[in-house]
């Protein structure tokens, strides 16, 4: 589980589905080869997630115009208002087999669900006629833990990836007259030329770039820097290796030196998002939800985005945030479970839940106009750049309950000072031995 702080960064993040103002779900209208409901012509599915009330709202309002197209369904939604609650009180009703018939599981706890067998396998159902979501038509690099031995047993309703947020009147102040996003379309975004950017904005008195303090940062750094944190067994082979071992001393000078800051560790009243909309800060490594923050404000003409500086200014993976929908195995309406889950997931659907203000990237193809409607931010499109190579949190981590946490703990001790890289990767290495065996 995250920290409070950081919950509704990383995990209500990738819901997607904050928007207030209703827009019709036209291209989904056309279900009618969609499963048919339980033998009886009616059937009841209850489905369930965490979220904040607009949020809420526009999942009631796919629900609506569901119910509309499949009228022999009945579908109600059963929200949670904490997600550090949420994923305590599903395994308990899947314990007790009163678990709803599709819900939503965070990347840091699917693992754990996808090995107690309690997710229906969808790979049949998935290649379907009647499926409105092939594999294929998602991004391979989205489905994380979602995937064991060949088999499907979840699929990401969308995502975030941090894109790097800057603001221009910072670099302005701070004596910085190159633009990221230029440089980065000219192939110069360079590790060099970012720090450099952070020193001089330090020098400024003002905070060179904000992290939260999670998976995908210390392993994004690890891996635009061109790192290998796991191999391809699963293993973690980070503190053995030379470049990982470079990037971690690089990440961890810049927290010690304040140069850089975990935004986890910033106080009630005085957060990243007041400190990167009053200007004091050049960098925020966050996802597309920014964008009502920046228009809350009525900023957001100060600000841009670009992707995370690697040695060469090549675009490198980085990770994705991610929350997954998946079927409960002991459903006693497959069918139309399945049918409420691929439209939910489908371009349809997620272009229904992300436009009109949505806060997420989606993670099928054909629903990308959503990100950049508005022409906003000028350079949005690097969040579709950025999730078609980017990564999601490692299936041996994720299997683990608290893992990625206890990692981040370790990672949070290097960034206070408290160990060098060389100890920190020794420490993390040691930590998913004895919970993983690797």
């Amino acid at each position: 589980m995250w920290r409070s702080e950081n919950i509704s960064r990383r995990s209500i993040l990738a819901i997607g589905a904050a928007a207030v103002s209703a827009v019709a779900l036209t291209a989904c209208s056309g279900s009618s080869g969609a499963p048919a409901p339980a033998a009886g012509g009616n059937s009841s599915i209850v489905w369930s997630t965490w979220g904040t009330p607009d949020e809420l709202t526009r999942f009631n309002e796919f629900n609506k115009q569901f119910m509309e197209r499949h009228p022999d369904i009945k579908v109600k939604l059963q929200p949670v208002a904490s997600y550090g609650e949420y994923h305590s009180k599903l395994l308990a009703q899947l314990t007790s087999n009163t678990a709803p018939d599709v819900f939503y599981v965070g990347d840091d706890k699917l693992g754990q669900f996808v090995s107690s067998k309690r997710l229906m396998p969808l790979d049949e159902m998935i290649a379907s006629p009647a499926s409105k979501t092939k594999k294929e038509d998602f991004f391979p690099g989205t489905f994380g833990a979602a995937q064991q031995d060949g088999v499907t047993y979840a699929a990401p309703n969308d995502v975030n990836n941090d894109a790097l947020w800057y603001d221009k009147k910072v670099l302005a102040t701070a004596g910085i007259t190159e633009d990221p996003a230029t440089l980065a379309a000219d192939g110069k975004w360079t590790t060099e030329k970012y720090l450099e950017m952070n020193d001089k904005i330090a020098a400024a008195g003002l905070t060179g770039s904000m992290f939260w303090n999670y998976w995908a940062t210390h392993y994004g750094w690890i891996s635009a820097q061109g790192g290998t944190a796991y191999d391809a067994s699963g293993t973690f082979v980070g503190n053995s290796d030379p470049k990982t071992l470079a990037a971690v001393e690089t990440l961890g000078k810049y927290f010690q030196d304040k140069k850089f800051i975990a935004a986890d560790t910033l106080p009630d009243g005085a957060g990243a998002d007041s400190k990167f909309v009053t200007h004091k800060a050049g960098f925020f490594a966050q996802g597309r939800y920014t964008i009502g923050t920046l228009k809350g404000a009525g900023v957001e003409a100060d600000y841009d985005v670009v992707d995370w500086p690697t040695p060469d200014g090549k675009p490198a993976p980085t990770g994705i945030a991610a929350s997954y929908l998946a079927v409960n195995a002991d459903t006693k309406n497959k069918d139309a479970a399945f049918t409420f889950w691929t439209e939910f997931l489908s371009a349809e659907g997620q272009n229904f839940r992300l436009t009109g203000g949505g806060n997420a990237v989606p993670s099928i193809k054909g629903a990308d106009e959503v990100v950049l409607e508005d022409n906003y931010p000028a350079h949005a499109q690097t969040f579709l750049d950025m999730r078609d190579i980017g990564f999601a949190n490692y299936a041996t981590e994720a299997a683990v309950p608290a893992l990625s946490t206890d990692i981040s703990d370790l990672f949070l001790e290097l960034y206070q000072g408290k160990n060098d890289a060389r100890g920190t990767l020794d420490k993390v290495a040691a930590l998913i031995e004895s919970k993983t065996g690797k």
